[in-house]
């Protein structure tokens, strides 16, 4: 394709998305469908362009005043993350000189909101919890795209040699440092066209969320319940701890999200799983499991904060007021998934989100409202019964707490209880 035509639809793409009127990733996906015949290194192209215009907005819009033209082509040429060399054959005298002006400026001299790319509303917060040192390193890794995890479904494969046939197709491949079902692959290889895909000996899945599951530690013969489960990756991890025994239940609200379940649970080999769409968190089909399961898992609803290395359109997305709306909700839900708990039986409440409001204050509710009924587990200690490395280092307090910069996830948040 010809650099101009290239730009061109790249600043479309940029246009649509910067509408944020829905996730950018569905977004860029439907852009793709109405563009069939554009070739993979044209399609990454304008998907990382777009991508990197989300992350660093604030910085493009401040550095696209000095430039001509719509807004959207000056933001597009900004964060072009295709080759120079190539861009160069679009762009007039001007451009050129422009953009050469702006690779000059002194970044480091720019006021601090431009350079975290953060609203004030999610930077005051995380500053304060972080510290100024902690808090740019985190800005660091979330300009970064997440890598590539694979959780290997121990049900049917074992890491290590997962790993080797990787390496026969091309494809480098490392144990993550903590989850013991993990690999982390460099690049965006096509893993779908795999056999070790297409057989069900590997998943998609951040280590973050890989940990959720090590957490819930699920055995043999047991009753469980993914309570929020989407469409089912902690699920299968489950599933495959259990070593499809005993009976695990994924609840969702959505039977979209569910349906999309299907097609992963056979390739699995999983048979204990029950998917069941519920109205909402009080349905009959819940009421029924009161006091009967043996584990909980709850990753709740959130505002997704946690995953801005692949979402970056949710910090622009997002407000104090969804936030707080979210709260009150996972709060309901919580509650709600906590009476199918057995005694003795283990609860675990998660987000994705590095926001406290979502997290701790969540978390230290519920155990304040339930202090008859319910223990702190804490998330050190079920973390080394899991045989999770290292579980000193994923934890702040009782809880679990992952941060892009530390641990290489996505940000996750876990609080488990134990019922008296």
């Amino acid at each position: 394709m010809h650099p101009a035509a290239l730009l061109d639809l790249t600043t479309q793409l940029v246009r649509e998305v910067l509408r944020l009127e829905a996730p950018a990733d569905g977004v860029v996906s439907a852009f793709f469908r109405q563009h069939r015949l554009l070739g993979a290194r044209e399609r990454h192209t304008l998907a990382e362009t777009a991508y990197a215009v989300l992350r660093q907005r604030p910085l493009w819009q401040h550095l696209a005043q000095g430039g001509s033209g719509p807004l959207e082509r000056r933001l597009a040429l900004l964060a072009w993350r295709g080759s120079p060399e190539f861009l160069r054959g679009a762009l007039s005298d001007g451009e050129r000189a422009w953009l050469e002006h702006a690779a000059a400026i002194d970044r480091s001299a720019l006021p601090e909101k431009l350079r975290h790319a953060l609203p004030d509303w999610l930077a005051t917060p995380l500053k304060e919890r972080l510290g100024n040192a902690d808090f740019w390193a985190l800005v660091g890794a979330l300009e970064q795209p997440g890598p590539l995890d694979l959780r290997v479904n121990v049900l049917k494969a074992r890491r290590e040699d997962v790993q080797a046939e990787l390496k026969q197709a091309g494809i480098d491949a490392e144990p993550t440092p903590y989850s013991p079902w993990g690999l982390r692959v460099q690049g965006k290889p096509a893993l779908n066209r795999l056999d070790v895909f297409t057989r069900g000996d590997v998943e998609v899945q951040d280590e973050g969320s890989q940990l959720l599951a090590l957490l819930t530690d699920p055995h043999r013969g047991e009753m469980v319940v993914d309570f929020c489960a989407g469409a089912g990756g902690k699920t299968l991890a489950l599933g495959a701890a259990m070593r499809s025994t005993g009976r695990l239940y994924a609840f969702d609200v959505s039977g979209h999200r569910l349906a999309a379940l299907k097609p992963r649970m056979a390739r699995s080999g999983l048979s204990n799983v029950h998917p069941a769409q519920i109205a909402h968190e009080r349905d009959d089909r819940v009421k029924r499991l009161a006091g009967k399961i043996d584990r909980v898992l709850v990753d709740a609803p959130c505002s997704g904060l946690g995953t801005l290395r692949r979402n970056p359109d949710l910090k622009w997305r997002q407000s104090p007021q969804s936030v707080a709306e979210m709260q009150i909700k996972q709060r309901a839900i919580l509650a709600s998934a906590a009476r199918l708990v057995r005694p003795g039986g283990r609860l675990v409440y998660a987000t994705c989100s590095l926001l406290a409001d979502e997290n701790e204050t969540v978390a230290d509710a519920f155990t304040a409202e339930g202090a008859r009924d319910w223990a702190v587990l804490p998330a050190a200690e079920a973390l080394q019964a899991a045989r999770v490395p290292q579980p000193e280092t994923l934890v702040d307090g009782p809880f679990m707490r992952l941060w892009p910069h530390r641990h290489g996830t996505d940000g996750f948040f876990a609080a488990a209880w134990v019922r008296r």
